[in-house]
Parts: structure tokens; C-alpha cells; sequence
């Protein structure tokens, strides 16, 4: 069985009342999405203030983490970059902290 809307009623309770503050909800479901389940999950948008809940296939959760990590990219490269250089003898050779640096700054100037 797939996604129904009364989970996301559900999720939309447990959001509701998260501590900290949830920022998306994802349903990965290798079912048939139904369109008035993902118009419901669109609706529960606005009732909670900006959470935003998907209903996604396996091929979508991939999409959809992906927009995610290149939203967030880089914050994950600045602590990524942190952790590498933080010492010098760390479990990270010299050669791939360079790589990693040389990359880095190409993809910054594509910016």
C-alpha cells in the first residue's frame, strides 16, 4: 500500500509538535503516488508554516536529495574542509587534502 493522505495527517502531528523545529518530511515509496496525496502534502505546507512534506518515488527521493545537498553544499564542504585540515597527521593523505582543496576552488570560480 502507498502513501495515503491520513499519513500525512499523521506526519503533519508529529511536525506540529517536533522540537527542534523539523525542516522537510519525506515519504519514499516504491508504490503509484496518488496526485490528491501529493496535493495534500502541498496543503499541509501552509498549515505548518513552511515544513515542507514530499511524496517522492525511489527515483524522486534521489532528485529530491540531491536539490537538498546542493542547497546545503556549502556548509557540507566547510565543515567537510574543516575536519580534513584540523590536523595535520590526520587519516586524510597530503595528496587528497590538496585534491580536495584544487577542486574545491574550481567549483567555487564556476560559481
Amino acid at each position: 500500500m502507498g502513501v495515503a493522505s491520513e499519513d500525512i495527517n499523521l506526519a503533519v502531528t508529529k511536525i506540529a509538535s517536533h522540537i527542534p523545529k523539523i525542516d522537510n518530511y519525506i515519504f519514499v515509496t516504491s508504490e503509484a503516488i496518488d496526485e490528491t496525496v501529493v496535493e495534500h502534502a502541498h496543503l499541509a505546507y501552509r498549515r505548518l508554516e513552511g515544513v515542507e512534506i514530499a511524496v517522492v518515488d525511489c527515483l524522486g527521493f534521489i532528485r529530491h536529495f540531491l536539490h537538498l545537498f546542493h542547497r546545503l553544499r556549502v556548509k557540507f564542504l566547510d565543515t567537510y574542509q574543516k575536519l580534513i585540515l584540523a590536523e595535520p597527521d590526520s587519516a586524510v593523505s597530503q595528496p587528497l587534502k590538496e585534491v580536495f582543496l584544487s577542486l574545491r576552488q574550481a567549483a567555487e570560480f564556476d560559481e
